[in-house]
């Protein structure tokens, strides 16, 4: 859903951008919000729901919290906005608006008390068209209340805020269906009088996706009515199910599916066992592509256009990094996953290293690395990798991993000490390191900041609807998350996407949208190639000319480097990209 067009340059507008971004973690939206903040781009909304969580603001008595959260299945967390305790947890709607706040009378201080009522108003005509008419403002108690003037006021939405250089972080928390028990271990933002109740408690029974629909449309009207317009961009819904335990890897035990591109694509004669089949992906892909609305696909056996046949060059500098590799019995990122560009890269003297072992602990629906059972992690890796790039003299050198979920510290360790190593064997070399999600574990994400890599790559690769079937054990918020989070530690950051998998332009724009929000310098845009029968189909074959288009959006959005063609990857190019996008 959209009202914006394509940014023209030289254009002073801000669009409101919504994003429905389905269950997060409170510190991850934290860092999110951060993120979107600092850099000042645009206007935000984000919908989501928290899992349960209490959060204390900068006025908060602790003695409000009657329980150890623990005992109730919840989180305490200290919060930057004002007010007392609050809970968020599952059937609440949680709005946070990151706005640029008029100033008083046209300028100076931004009016806090005039944004609260606006934050209020929204959600107060949102109520009303919900069926719900006897609600408004009590006297001295910010948030929505039902019946303000009877005897017995009740909150249904808490609202916090902070408004700090004319721009704003948190909002609202609306109670549409959830446990409301949860208030009973807190005395709700310090009010000890007073109670609390839900649209379900009031008899109004409605899905959330309604609700985040007539709070959408208000917004839009209320923040994103302007010249800058509005677009709203949302992960898959999953109605009935707010419970993440069935993003288990889809393809664990059904084995590896038949290869899909032909002998004549890596250069050598055709092969029987390279023949692609008829076999789709499992029951489970399919149904999560369903659910995102994607269509089959392309067939196996859809001919290649000629744009996506990368020219072979075996010999000289690539037969020398294949030895050194061998010698040193290292893997490359390059020949796990199939990578088009192999033959160039490696004739050019580049090579992206894959340490953590060659096996991953999570099955991405277009991905071809190996996902049997892990083995141990070899402590000689990193000291390999330094003799490695040493040998081939490179200046620029990128370490990707495996996602190892397995592993206490997410393989964090050893990707610092990969870094560590290369600096000392190869003083002048540059290092770039494209990591996993790390499930969001601050104490690993810090172990790799403060190795200080020269570019931090961490890719969202599809856009919010696809990002089940595409990554089914991420989450894109998450993702957001961890690269804002690597801005804010002075990094330079990178991300990637794969096109051709079911999304549409308007979507993409959105997502550049989200990583130029977020402050990223440089991100890869390429074509999908479907690596086996039990992979996502391909639902279409992106032109030369449609790249072209997605480099201008993203670069006019902000991002200093796009690089963006058919057979880009995360490392293609990856020296050139460092040098012009940060």
């Amino acid at each position: 859903m959209t009202d914006v067009g394509t940014p023209v340059p030289g254009e002073v507008a801000r669009p409101l951008r919504v994003r429905w971004l389905g269950t997060v973690p409170y510190d991850e939206a934290s860092e999110l919000q951060r993120g979107f903040f600092s850099q000042g781009h645009d206007d935000w909304l984000l919908l989501l729901e928290h899992p349960h969580v209490y959060t204390l603001g900068s006025r908060a008595d602790p003695t409000n919290v009657l329980v150890e959260p623990e005992s109730v299945g919840a989180e305490l967390v200290r919060a930057d906005r004002g007010g007392d305790v609050t809970y968020h947890g599952p059937g609440q709607l949680v709005g946070y608006p990151i706005l640029s706040v008029p100033g008083k009378r046209g300028g100076g201080m931004a009016d806090t008390v005039a944004y609260v009522r606006s934050v209020e108003q929204l959600v107060i005509d949102s109520l009303n068209d919900l069926g719900l008419s006897e609600v408004g403002r009590l006297h001295d108690y910010p948030g929505v209340w039902v019946e303000p003037d009877s005897d017995n006021p009740r909150k249904i939405a808490a609202i916090g805020v902070r408004l700090t250089r004319g721009r704003s972080m948190h909002g609202f928390a609306l109670n549409v269906d959830p446990d409301m028990s949860m208030f009973t271990h807190i005395v709700p933002c310090g009010i000890v009088d007073k109670s609390v109740t839900s649209l379900a408690a009031e008899g109004i029974d409605v899905p959330m996706h309604d609700v985040v629909d007539i709070i959408t449309a208000r917004a839009a009207h209320r923040w994103g009515s302007g010249s800058g317009g509005w677009e709203r961009s949302d992960v898959v819904w999953r109605e009935g199910s707010r419970s993440d335990d069935d993003l288990s890897p889809f393809s664990r035990g059904e084995g590896a599916g038949a290869p899909v591109r032909s002998a004549e694509d890596h250069g050598v004669s055709a092969a029987p066992e390279l023949t692609a089949v008829a076999a789709g992906p499992s029951l489970r892909l399919r149904g999560r592509l369903a659910e995102a609305g994607v269509a089959p696909g392309m067939d196996v056996a859809t001919r290649k256009p000629e744009w996506l046949r990368a020219p072979v060059k075996l010999g000289g500098k690539s037969l020398e990094i294949k030895q050194t590799l061998r010698d040193l019995s290292l893997v490359t990122v390059c020949e796990e996953a199939g990578c088009p560009n192999l033959s160039e890269c490696w004739a050019d003297g580049t090579a992206t290293f894959m340490i953590n072992g060659e096996r991953c602990t999570r099955a991405c629906g277009f991905c071809l690395v190996d996902t049997r059972k892990p083995e141990p992690v070899d402590a000689t890796e990193p000291e390999r990798v330094a003799e490695a790039v040493a040998r081939m003299g490179l200046a620029f050198a990128v370490v990707t991993t495996v996602a190892r979920d397995d592993l206490a510290d997410e393989g964090a360790g050893p990707m610092a000490e990969t870094v560590a190593a290369i600096r000392k064997r190869s003083p002048g070399a540059k290092v770039e390191v494209l990591i996993s999600d790390c499930r969001g574990r601050k104490e690993a994400l810090d172990t790799i900041f403060a190795s200080r890599p020269d570019v931090l790559n961490h890719n969202v690769e599809s856009v919010p609807r696809l990002q089940r079937a595409v990554r089914p054990s991420a989450g894109y918020a998450r993702s957001l998350s961890v690269l804002a989070r690597a801005r804010a530690a002075g990094l330079t950051t990178k991300s990637g996407l794969v096109v051709g998998m079911g999304e549409t332009d308007e979507e993409l724009f959105a997502t550049l949208a989200d990583l130029a929000g977020i402050g990223v310098s440089i991100v890869t845009i390429g074509q999908y190639l479907r690596p086996t029968s039990h992979h996502l189909p391909v639902d279409r074959w992106v032109t030369p000319a449609q790249f072209v288009e997605f480099k201008r959006v993203g670069e006019s959005l902000g991002i200093g480097h796009v690089e963006s063609s058919p057979l880009t990857r995360s490392s293609y190019h990856a020296r050139q990209a460092a040098e012009t996008g940060s």
